[in-house]
């Protein structure tokens, strides 16, 4: 042994040991990012999405065979209309189910609160219960949209035209923006398109009187897809500071989660919860649009079978024909001399150009005096010919139509409190003969909704998740943005108002991230925002130049 060699001292081990730890707790410290996201559907997925796809389409067809029983046998073109008609309002919402839906499952697959395949099922299964219990309220509201001759014409070409204009046009941009993972609102796409078949209506028939679009409409619908994600954002970033503070000693509720790792279980079951309500919620408010424009579509072709709700008893039609010869004796009790003829050409006067006069009131209570009588005469609504029933509807939707705008005007004759209270009652049960919807047409929407949210999910829960904040998605920002978004949209769904689970659900994640002074990528959030400024204006193009198109060949 060379006793000359100097001695490796403790100092340089101890150095050398030193910068092994470092390297070690350097890999170690290295978070771990999650792969939920990417987690692979289970194998029974497939067969159970197909059973239910043929179970459901089953009883489809049993129960639209049964409704057109009742009625003449179809031509083979109207059955060919209405098949694509329907398939198409059917695209419309599965598209809306892979491009919205997404939003809510994004911070429970970010937050590790369930996996991904589970959560999208879910999330799915939850539209579905939503559609099925929603009231109908959002769908008539949006129809309320229209041009007043179109909904009346609805058989026409022009009203078929209208509605294929309408649905395409909203596909079309649906699809564009979810290509490019864009979170843009179907409410906001359908919205413009209606908006673009309105003018367009009234750019080409201005001379002839068209009504274009209810602006009045239009401005409530407006105000709920303006102010909804600004409450969104305001909201979500004082709930989450509320959090923050109320769980001050938790600190990894605000720290990203670590790889896979799931949230502690009360954060989980919260997250899971608001999960579970904005999933309904959305198949309660967004469902509906599809509800109403199938309506649409079935009153045009087999107005027999669907123009009214031939579901009413004979107790419910004789209630309705008194509250009919009571509400006409409060709104003018002479007006026996003025024919339906003149009183249809006053009252479609009046909703389209706005304009009061002295003609209006005597009007509407002769057509609500007569409808009463039409009615009854029959018994039955199963009873009313094809022609009458045609006739009836769009009598019953001017004169509600009518009632509404008087109203909202202060308009009305003056009126005691048990005056108020009859006339209230009459049009409460005005409504029940048009705003219904079949329950296999809910059943058709919910299964569209759910399915389109299980297969195309991934592209819009990679930005949410990823991309509107600098950092990853925490526990308490993902639980704060739901629980916010939940509130907000079962709000606007009780007040019959259409709003963007999108916007609403971007913004409280935006909110969050503001909040919690993670930052926000502001190359996504200019998309984002980008989306939701040029959705009026592309789909009222797109869906004006399609009616214009499609008006050339009917």
């Amino acid at each position: 042994m060379n006793s000359n060699l100097p001695p490796v001292s403790d100092s340089a081990q101890t150095s050398t040991a030193q910068k092994s730890t470092n390297v070690q707790d350097q890999v170690q410290s290295v978070p771990q990012k999650s792969t939920n996201v990417h987690v692979a559907t289970p194998k029974f997925f497939m067969p159970v999405f197909l059973t239910v796809i043929i179970s459901t389409l089953v009883y489809i067809g049993f129960q639209l065979a049964a409704d057109l029983s009742h009625v003449p046998t179809l031509s083979l073109y109207s059955v060919i209309l209405l098949a694509t008609a329907l398939l198409i309002a059917l695209g419309f919402e599965f598209v809306n189910g892979f491009h919205d839906t997404a939003n809510a499952v994004a911070t429970v697959i970010y937050t590790n609160a369930l996996s991904a395949p589970v959560a999208v099922m879910w999330a799915g299964f939850c539209n579905f219960l939503g559609v099925m219990v929603a009231s109908g309220a959002v769908a008539y509201g949006i129809i309320a949209l229209l041009p007043v001759e179109l909904i009346m014409n609805v058989s026409s070409g022009a009203g078929f035209a209208m509605v294929f204009a309408m649905l395409i046009a909203a596909i079309l941009w649906n699809l564009g923006t979810w290509f490019l993972g864009i979170p843009a609102s179907s409410s906001h796409t359908l919205i413009g398109s209606i908006l673009g078949v309105g003018i367009m209506n009234y750019i080409l028939h201005a001379g002839s009187g068209a009504s274009g679009v209810d602006m009045d409409q239009v401005m409530k619908v407006g105000k709920a897809l303006l102010f909804s994600p600004l409450i969104g954002f305001a909201f979500a970033a004082v709930v989450f500071l509320l959090v923050k503070k109320v769980f001050k000693k938790q600190v990894e509720l605000f720290q990203p989660p670590e790889g896979n790792k799931p949230p502690p279980p009360l954060i989980r079951a919260i997250l899971i919860f608001t999960c579970t309500g904005v999933s309904f919620a959305h198949g309660s408010n967004d469902g509906q649009k599809g509800m109403g424009l199938i309506m649409l579509i079935l009153i045009g072709v087999v107005p027999l079978a669907y123009s009214l709700n031939k579901n009413l008893d004979t107790q419910h039609i004789q209630s309705f024909d008194q509250l009919s010869n009571q509400t006409a004796a409060v709104m003018y009790a002479n007006h026996s001399n003025i024919s339906d003829t003149h009183a249809r050409e006053v009252l479609t006067s009046y909703i389209q150009t706005k304009e009061m006069n002295k003609d209006v009131i005597p009007a509407l209570a002769s057509l609500t005096d007569h409808l009463g009588d039409r009615v009854a005469k029959y018994g039955d609504l199963k009873d009313i010919p094809e022609a009458d029933t045609s006739i009836i509807r769009n009598d019953m939707y001017l004169s509600s139509t009518a009632f509404k705008r008087l109203d909202k005007n202060k308009q009305l004759p003056a009126m005691s409190e048990a005056q108020t209270k009859v006339v209230k009652e009459y049009r409460s049960n005005l409504d029940s003969f048009l705003q219904y919807i079949p329950t296999w047409v809910k059943v058709a929407v919910a299964l569209a909704l759910g399915l389109g949210t299980m297969v195309g999910w991934k592209r819009i829960v990679v930005t949410v998740g990823e991309r509107i904040g600098k950092n990853h998605m925490t526990y308490g920002q993902g639980m704060s943005a739901e629980l916010v978004a939940m509130t907000t949209i079962a709000a606007a769904d009780g007040f019959g108002m259409p709003v963007s689970t999108t916007h609403v659900l971007n913004s409280a994640v935006a909110g969050t991230m503001v909040a919690n002074k993670s930052g926000l990528n502001f190359a996504t959030v200019k998309t984002i925002l980008s989306a939701w400024v040029f959705t009026l204006p592309a789909t009222i193009c797109l869906s004006g130049g399609l009616y214009w198109l499609f008006l050339q060949f009917v």
